[in-house]
């Protein structure tokens, strides 16, 4: 039986290896294997018949066998037996020689299985393969290839055969006249080779350890004549690749005398491939066996061929490499072979021709004899060891290359040498000084080109800085080269670009020379130890530029010149890798040597700094703090050090480096803020004054930075040095410096006019940071004495006595600048208030005139806002200034700067921050000045100020004159002191000036405008005596306004403006209106429009309570109405227009209604202008709207007609009373006034339209209004929609708007419910949403809207009924009804519906009720019996087997069954089940997912307490629910997973229940074939008794119509197949799963065919 079944199984799965899908086939193969693995005898004799039976059988199909019987004979050789090996070794040769012509897969698959039985049974294979092997007559080329492969797998049983098989092989040779057979036989004798080789390796594992290599000798010579001197000539590509290949190893096995006598032609032969072959893989590796074959014999012939082998190789080797090109890079690795065999035979030879190629100017040449040499000086170095100093000298005309590729080799060179000794080498020297300098690349200069893999990690740069930390941190041997030569670069400025990483290797060495002595100095200064050829380099740095490399004793850098230079470069930490934190961190270490006393303090202060880099980034940093913490610290270590000798050595050494900073501003304004604080620590006042004497002769003053940083210097400086500082400073202003011929200073000679401006700007900048940061008790006693005028003696000039003013803007700029910091100066200092400062009005007239020298509409320079900073510190100085001058200086300032035209946004970012800038000193300036008159009159003059630029045409000169007026009535109000109550007796002036402004065209004006008129608003408060921090409701009120104002609608700006007007008129003294008014009524004519209409809609604000002026014009409205509407859209006749009609319907609504009703459909745009006038006061809207309600519900909503007599179905038409009024109500609760109104009527309101609703969908117009409908519809103004149902939706939004339920209208939006309550399709949806949304956002409007909905319950009209039912249910969904106490009535109502003749009602009942359990949970206990009776019996509601009542029951269920009394459904438990278990298969989704859902809350509800009939149930759908997880719905399958985690504790395995629990969680990915396997790995460990149950509900799913299903199907079978023990196999008809299977291995889906033939392999398990 076994046999037998075990070839039913393979003849079923070989049957199928036909089949047309490569992913079947590799499945069938893949069952054949785990066949063959299960019974691998009984399998592989099964497919040997197969194969001879199936003679006809095609190759490729016969290939996929051949694979498989190799797999299991290579898994199971252990098991075969002779008889089966024989077999297999029969049919192999067979299937491998049948046909003669090449068939590769074929013949390869037959071939490997004759390599794998070769393995074990080597003799029973060799003896077919030799009788197919015979001499004289030339094989198969397999055999061949099969003997080779042999040979390769079964070294130590095939070696003892090569003597024989070469014998017969070797007469073929000649025979082989293909070149196909040629290449196997050159395979075929390069394995036999590599064999034997590996044979004679191992003698003393082998089994005949008497082999000899002479035993092969002979023949492999013979082999080789005929392989070189007649196939490698063979035009054929391929086969001179298999001759060179083939002649690596044979030349190990070739006699010694042999080898020596071919060597002369055997090199050049192969040498000459190189010129045939664009792949020279094979012929590199060939020749370095070669070579390693002539090196073992002592051969002498390769110093003769050694020019050409090296000419050869070089040429190789300079080829340029891909990376990504695996075999040019294999090819480079064997030339490099090439090269250690020879540099280890020949080492002098190959220097000789090596060194002298460096020379060469050639790129590839240079590259490529780098690489060589760094190859040979790691895999040679024993014989290189006495060639160093040769090598290194040879590398003088590499280092000055500049070509990337070379300097990158020559790095990497050198990175070889300083692994073996070089760098310790005379000369080694230049070779780490070329490393730094490569480190020093800018990486801008740096950028590789597009053919570049890997820019970053291939750049010089990047390599060079590797090489140089690689080397200092792991090559032991050159920690003491390297220490302290690096020091040597750390000051030179053109190795600043590698200051960080020498930085880093410094401290590593530093760190671990720490470690050896701790308590020894790190540097030892010695003159003997200087390099000389480091001194005589760095002596030709003349220039500074080129080096400041001030030296201490030898060539290191003092601890002066180490301190100057890595402080200065941390001032701009980021630049260069980070090389702030690396300097800093250097600094650190190199303590001790900076001075003995800094340790403690550093090791306190540096680690702070770092931290705060670490804060930071390059962007974020500010330059400022950081500078001045840099600083901070540099004072810090002054005061620790306290040497004045020490100091003075610092100080000297920053002045001698300042000049190698020109080419970096930042940092050189950074070292003179250095120097000055070293300066301000000196003690001796001789060194100060001669170094300031230094600075200011050696300055670049052409350069601003320049002059900024000397500035800083001196003010620095004078903390400390005050007098000295100021007489330095006058003595250089005393002598002949700005002349322009003759000087007292060498450097002054012949300078320009331009060159002496830029002095003065310099030296007056000086003296304003003198003042700026001198101790201010010692400033006031000079400012005027000393300072200013020494600067206006540098300022002014005079030619024959007359003074001649400057046009330089920089002199200017540093004049005002001094002023600005003197003025700030006497201001913050202690006497501010009781100095007289007499120059103040001559220095205000100064500032002032370079205010108005500046170019009225452009703003290039800060000129005018320094000087305006300068004069806002001059004017709170005494003396005051006179009214006239400040009149003078407000109004030249406002001149100055409010006509400036704006720069576009996003232009120039620097104009629009100096703007802002500017603007912000005028404010200040102006509030200075304020604050000398705080009295309604200096507000008033102010204003009187900014009044033209206020009415401006020009709307940023409107912008900037209001926000100046909004600053000053802050200030004015912040500063505002009142003694006694006052009148504010221009309030009314000032609020008209700016109220108006609130509806300008610029948004900035208007945000400004209600600022001002808050701040008026509460000065008034103020002049009543109300305190500062009071705030008044009212006028808080118009802060939440100024959204409003952000709008251009005018429409938005003027309803705020209303508001404006109204708080205004809250808040304004009765004696203040008149002056109102009359300001107001001049703004009518203001060219903004905007703003007159503003002033229109505020005075009629003003004038609300005086109504009678407009009550007498009521007659005249109504006749002039109509004509005035159509003449002009101004907004002050649309205001009365409205008005009008407002009073006309107060006194006769019902006509007026009745009117408006008339008029033609649809309604123009003045007509519903009309209609919106009705809703202006409430109680008659509430009029108006209950006559509309009326209107609509009088007549029929619509009428049946026939469009055409034999049309199937009537036409429901519109009737026009209740389709105007439904439009009419639309439009009055459009208008904001008819809240109140809506409020009332709200329910009314709402059923009524929600009914309208209803029986209008799908409601035509009638013919005459279609066509006005589809003319309007094409027009400009089109009115609004007038389709009935369109209609009425419009309306029922608009009222709940006007209703307060904009959060209603809103979701309604957002979920597209207006959209589906227009369609017959979505309307029951819509209705749903909209319940839902009136539950959550307006409940306390339910009991009355639920009122008159049940009341429309019993209506004709079926659409109503099936409406109000919906509504009712969904509000059954909201926990409103349970706080409303609406629950009971409603079920109530709900209950007697369920017999209605409508299904959709019945439906929506139940939907109702199940609706309990998301809004009343706790109540579903007491109502369960009565909804598990409506459930049930919605089951079996009716007899169509999709029922939608069935389905809303059986989701009802599913809600209901965690809630409702155990006792009350355990008896319906089995008659659910059995009734939903039919739906689990249903073509429709929504009855599978339901019903499966609802199966799964059925186990839930039972779970602990299951009984037994209910168990059956459950194991019956255990193997659907698996099934359907493939379910290709996803609802259907998420079902799945909840039906099965609840059904897992009901089977009683916790095993199964976890893994349910872990695989099926809702909204994981899902592993499908391993959540099965471990499934049936359970289910057939504790419930093997299920086997055949689950097997026969899985073949009723052999034909499920999803193809996913049909898939999942034999997968579970397989799987239970494999987990079972194989005694169960009786419960399980073998013959009708087979066959089942078998049928579906021809399924048109090939995911089914292939589970199916994967279930087959399985099934061996029974056989």
């Amino acid at each position: 039986m076994t046999e037998s079944y075990v070839k039913k199984l393979s003849t079923i799965l070989l049957d199928a290896v036909t089949d047309k899908d490569p992913l079947v086939q590799e499945q069938v193969c893949s069952a054949l294997c785990a066949l063959g693995d299960s019974q691998p005898e009984e399998a592989l004799r099964a497919w040997e018949e197969y194969l001879r039976q199936h003679g006809k059988l095609a190759h490729p199909y016969r290939t996929m066998i051949l694979r498989a019987m190799e797999v299991v004979v290579s898994n199971h050789i252990s098991e075969l037996d002779k008889d089966m090996a024989r077999a297999i070794i029969l049919l192999a040769s067979s299937e491998m020689t049948k046909a003669k012509e090449l068939v590769y897969d074929w013949q390869q698959a037959a071939s490997n299985v004759l390599v794998a039985v070769g393995k074990r049974f080597i003799g029973r294979v060799m003896e077919e393969m030799l009788s197919k092997f015979q001499p004289g007559i030339l094989p198969h080329c397999f055999v061949v290839q099969t003997l080779a492969n042999l040979s390769v797998s079964n070294v130590f049983g095939m070696v003892p055969f090569l003597t024989s098989i070469l014998n017969t092989m070797l007469p073929m040779l000649g025979m082989a006249k293909h070149d196909t057979m040629r290449v196997v036989f050159c395979c075929a004798l390069q394995h036999f080779s590599e064999s034997t080789l590996e044979y004679l390796a191992n003698l003393d594992q082998a089994p005949d350890p008497t082999v000899r290599k002479d035993a092969f000798a002979t023949d492999i010579f013979s082999a080789y004549h005929i392989l070189f001197h007649n196939w490698l000539q063979s035009r054929e590509a391929k086969l001179r690749l298999a001759v060179v290949e083939a002649l690596g190893p044979m030349s190990h096995l070739l006699p010694s005398e042999k080898l020596e006598e071919q060597l002369p032609k055997l090199l050049p032969g192969v040498l000459a491939l190189y010129r045939k072959h664009a792949e020279t893989f094979h012929v590199s590796k060939s020749l370095g066996q070669i070579l390693e074959a002539a090196v073992s014999v002592g051969s002498r012939t390769l110093e003769v061929q050694l020019d050409s082998l090296l000419a050869a190789l070089h040429a190789q080797v300079c080829v340029p490499v891909e990376s990504s090109s695996p075999v040019v890079m294999n090819n480079q690795k064997e030339v490099l072979r090439c090269f250690t065999v020879l540099a280890c035979c020949l080492p002098d030879r190959l220097l000789s021709f090596l060194l002298p190629k460096l020379d060469a100017s050639n790129e590839r040449t240079r590259v490529g004899t780098l690489q060589v040499l760094r190859h040979i000086i790691n895999s040679a170095a024993a014989q290189m060891e006495v060639k160093k100093p040769f090598i290194l000298s040879s590398l003088r005309l590499p280092l000055l290359d500049t070509n990337s590729k070379v300097k990158r080799a020559v790095v990497q060179v050198i990175s070889a040498m300083a692994h073996h000794g070089y760098l310790e080498q005379p000369g080694g020297e230049a070779m780490i000084e070329y490393i730094v300098q490569q480190c020093a690349l800018s990486p801008e200069t740096e950028r590789p080109g597009p053919d570049s893999e890997d820019p970053t990690a291939n750049s010089v740069r990047a390599i060079s800085i590797s090489t140089l930390y690689l080397v200092s941190t792991t090559v032991d041997r050159m920690s003491d080269v390297l220490w302290p030569y690096l020091l040597e670069f750390l000051t030179p400025l053109r190795f600043t670009g590698a200051l960080t990483p020498l930085c880093k290797s410094l401290v590593h060495l530093a760190q671990k020379r720490q470690e050896v002595g701790a308590d020894a100095l790190l540097i030892q200064y010695d003159d003997s130890k200087a390099s000389p050829r480091t001194a005589d380099r760095l002596g030709h740095c003349r220039q500074p530029s080129e080096c400041f490399h001030h030296l201490f004793p030898g060539t290191l850098p003092s601890p002066y010149a180490i301190t100057t230079r890595l402080l200065a470069v941390s001032s701009n930490p980021y630049l260069g890798d980070g090389r702030g934190v690396a300097s800093l961190r250097l600094l650190s270490v190199l303590h001790r040597d900076i001075h003995p006393l800094l340790g403690q303090r550093w090791a306190t202060t540096i680690p702070l700094l770092l931290d705060y880099l670490d804060e930071y980034t390059e962007e974020s940093l500010s330059q400022k703090e950081w500078e001045e913490k840099l600083l901070m610290f540099l004072r810090d270590t002054l005061t620790v050090v306290s040497d004045n000798t020490w100091t003075c050595q610092l100080s000297l050494e920053m002045c001698k480096q300042l000049p190698c900073y020109s080419e970096t501003p930042r940092e050189k304004n950074f070292l003179y803020k250095c120097i000055g604080t070293t300066l301000g620590a000196t003690l001796r006042k001789e060194v100060v004054r001669e170094h300031l004497q230094e600075l200011l002769e050696t300055a670049r003053y052409q350069e601003e930075a320049e002059r900024e940083g000397l500035a800083h210097c001196f003010g620095i400086c004078a903390i400390s040095h005050l007098d000295d500082t100021l007489a330095q400073l006058e003595d250089f202003v005393k002598s002949d410096v700005f002349r322009k011929s003759v000087g007292i200073f060498n450097i002054f000679k012949d300078r320009s006019e331009n060159e002496v401006d830029k002095v003065k700007s310099a030296l007056i900048l000086c003296y304003g940071h003198v003042a700026a940061q001198a101790p201010r008790e010692l400033v006031l006693a000079k400012v005027e004495s000393d300072i200013l005028r020494n600067v206006f003696q540098c300022f002014h000039t005079k030619v024959l006595g007359i003074k001649v003013e400057t046009k330089d803007p920089a002199l200017k700029l540093c004049l005002v600048q001094t002023v600005c910091m003197a003025s700030q100066a006497i201001c913050s200092s202690a006497q501010a208030r009781s100095f007289h400062f007499s120059q103040k009005a001559e220095l205000v007239a100064q500032m002032m005139e370079f205010i108005r020298a500046e170019p009225p509409d452009s703003l290039r320079t800060p000129i005018r806002k320094k000087a305006m900073l300068a004069c806002t510190y001059l004017v709170s100085l005494e003396p005051a200034l006179e009214e006239q001058t400040q009149a003078d200086v407000i109004h030249g300032c406002l001149h100055s700067i409010m006509a400036v035209v704006p720069v576009p946004e996003g232009e120039d970012g620097h104009q629009e921050s100096l703007y802002l800038d500017t603007m912000h000193a005028l404010e200040d300036l102006l509030t200075s000045l304020l604050r000398r008159n705080m009295t309604p009159q200096g507000l008033q003059i102010m204003v009187e100020h900014l009044s033209p630029w206020i009415k401006s045409p020009r709307g940023h000169e409107r912008t900037r004159a209001l926000g100046l007026s909004a600053c000053l009535l802050r200030f004015f109000l912040e500063h505002l002191h009142i003694s006694a109550l006052v009148p504010f007796h221009n309030l009314g002036l000032l609020v008209g000036l700016f109220s108006p402004r609130c509806a300008d065209l610029w948004s900035a004006t208007r945000q400004e405008a209600v600022s001002c008129v808050y701040s008026l608003l509460y000065l008034q408060l103020g002049y009543e005596g109300f305190s500062r921090d009071y705030r008044d409701d009212v006028a808080e009120r118009l802060l939440t306004l100024k959204d409003g104002l952000m709008h251009p609608d005018p429409a938005i700006l003027l309803h705020t403006c209303h508001s404006i007007a109204q708080i205004i008129g809250k808040r304004l003294p009765p004696d203040q209106l008149i002056s109102l008014l009359l300001t107001m009524f001049e703004g009518l004519g203001d060219p903004d429009k905007n703003c007159s209409r503003a002033a229109t809609v505020m005075i009629n604000s003003l004038l609300k309570e005086r109504g009678n002026m407009l009550l007498e014009k009521v007659p005249e409205i109504v006749s002039v109405l109509r004509s005035k509407l159509q003449e002009t859209r101004e907004e002050y006749i649309l205001q009365a227009a409205q008005h009008s009609v407002y009073l006309l319907a107060s006194q006769h609504r019902t006509a007026v209604v009745s009117s408006l009703l008339g008029s033609p459909l649809p309604f123009d745009s003045h007509t519903c202008t009309l209609w919106r006038a009705l809703a202006v006061e409430p109680s008659l809207t509430t009029q108006v709207l209950g006559l509309l309600l009326e209107k609509m519900s009088r007549d029929v909503p619509f009428k049946e007609s026939r469009a055409f007599l034999l049309s199937c179905s009537p036409d429901r038409v519109a009737t026009l009373l209740p389709l105007a009024a439904t439009c009419a109500l639309r439009e009055v609760t459009s208008a904001p006034a008819s809240g109140s109104a809506v409020l009332e009527l709200y329910p009314q309101l709402f059923v009524a339209l929600l009914l309208r609703i209803s029986c209008t969908v799908g409601v035509q117009l009638p013919r005459n209004l279609q066509a006005k409908e589809k003319r309007s519809a094409g027009s400009a103004l089109a009115p609004r929609n007038l389709e009935p149902c369109s209609s009425a939706v419009d309306a029922l939004q608009t009222m709940l708007l006007r209703g307060g339920n904009e959060d209603v209208v809103q979701r309604m939006e957002r979920e597209g419910a207006w959209e589906l309550l227009r369609t017959s399709a979505g309307h029951e949806e819509g209705v749903a949403r909209l319940a839902s949304a009136m539950a959550k956002f307006a409940g306390p409007r339910l009991p009355l809207v639920m009122k008159e909905l049940v009341n429309s319950q019993s209506s004709v009209y079926e659409i109503q009924r099936v409406t109000s039912t919906a509504f009712l249910a969904e509000l059954l969904n909201s926990n409103v009804v349970n706080d409303l106490m609406l629950l009971e009535s409603l079920l109530d109502n709900l209950a007697a519906r369920q017999k209605d003749t409508c299904a959709s009602v019945r439906r929506l009942v139940l939907r109702g009720l199940a609706n309990i359990a998301s809004s009343s949970p706790d109540k579903v206990r007491a109502h369960g019996p009565q909804l598990l009776t409506a459930m049930i019996g919605g089951l079996d509601d009716g007899d169509d087997r999709h029922s939608l009542v069935a389905l809303e029951a059986m989701v009802g269920l599913a809600r209901l069954l965690d809630l409702v009394e155990p006792r009350d459904l355990r008896p319906v438990l089995l008659h659910v089940a059995i009734r939903i278990r039919p739906f689990f298969d249903s073509e429709k989704m929504e009855f599978r997912s339901a019903s499966i859902r609802l199966f799964g809350y059925l186990n839930k509800a039972c779970h602990g307490d299951c009984e037994d009939v209910f168990l059956e149930q459950v194991v019956g759908g255990l193997a659907p629910l698996l099934l359907h997880l493939r379910d290709p719905q996803a609802p259907v399958a998420g079902a799945c997973r909840f039906a099965l985690r609840m059904c897992g504790p009901n089977l009683e395995c916790e095993e199964l229940a976890a893994a349910f629990q872990k695989h099926l969680q809702e909204g994981w990915s899902l592993h499908f074939g391993e959540f099965l396997n471990t499934t049936c790995k359970h289910l057939m460990h504790h419930f093997p008794d299920l086997l055949g149950r689950l097997v026969s509900t899985s073949l009723f799913y052999f034909k499920s119509s999803w193809e996913d299903i049909r898939a999942a199907a034999p997968m579970l079978t397989g799987f239970l197949v494999l987990h079972v023990e194989p005694e169960h196999r009786l419960q399980v008809d073998l013959e009708q799963l087979t066959a089942a299977l078998q049928l579906l291995l021809k399924d048109p889906a090939p995911a089914v065919r292939m589970k199916a033939a994967e279930t087959l392999g399985r099934l061996v398990k029974f056989a």
